[in-house]
């Protein structure tokens, strides 16, 4: 069904039958009552709480079992979250917490995968530029210069994609 066809059944329902059916959505689809709970109760203070809780549970777990480092889960979250609309500027924190909480693991442990690397400079790649799109990159920036700077002190063997990244956007670290 096109979108002009949806208006146009859309336009020819009641008041309580298009009621009915929305009340249905939400009911049948999870996505649609995250929807509504968030754009009727928009608590991103304990959305952001929980978010960044479970990525560092991906480098530093809980319990005893081995960190799995997936990029995945705060990809996951970041979506989610343009999805629900969420402020600008708490996404790009979770963009950025991704990178921190990945480079204080790799302070710790010696990472030998040249994946997470490369995983790591693409998250700041797509960071900087949803930052710099958004007109938020002067209030990150002392975050975004620390990450880089973590990358050269940490020795990333591909710590000077970082620096190309900033100079991408004409912005010198």
């Amino acid at each position: 069904m096109s979108k002009r066809e949806l208006k146009k059944y859309i336009g020819e329902l009641t008041k309580a039958q298009l009621q009915e059916q929305i009340v249905d959505l939400y009911d049948r689809f999870k996505n649609v009552k995250e929807y509504y709970n968030f754009a009727f109760n928009p608590n991103e203070t304990k959305l952001l709480e929980e978010c960044k809780f479970k990525i560092s549970k991906e480098y530093f777990p809980v319990n005893t079992r081995k960190p799995k480092m997936r990029r995945s889960v705060a990809q996951k979250f970041i979506k989610h979250f343009k999805t629900l609309g969420v402020e600008p500027s708490l996404i790009a924190d979770v963009m950025l917490y991704n990178i921190e909480i990945a480079q204080a693991y790799s302070s710790e442990k010696l990472v030998k995968q040249d994946s997470f690397f490369v995983s790591m400079l693409k998250s700041f790649q797509e960071a900087v530029s949803y930052i710099y799109d958004n007109g938020l990159f002067k209030t990150m920036q002392p975050r975004i210069d620390k990450i880089v700077d973590e990358a050269v002190d940490q020795n990333w063997f591909n710590w000077k994609g970082f620096d190309a990244v900033l100079q991408a956007h004409g912005i010198q670290s």
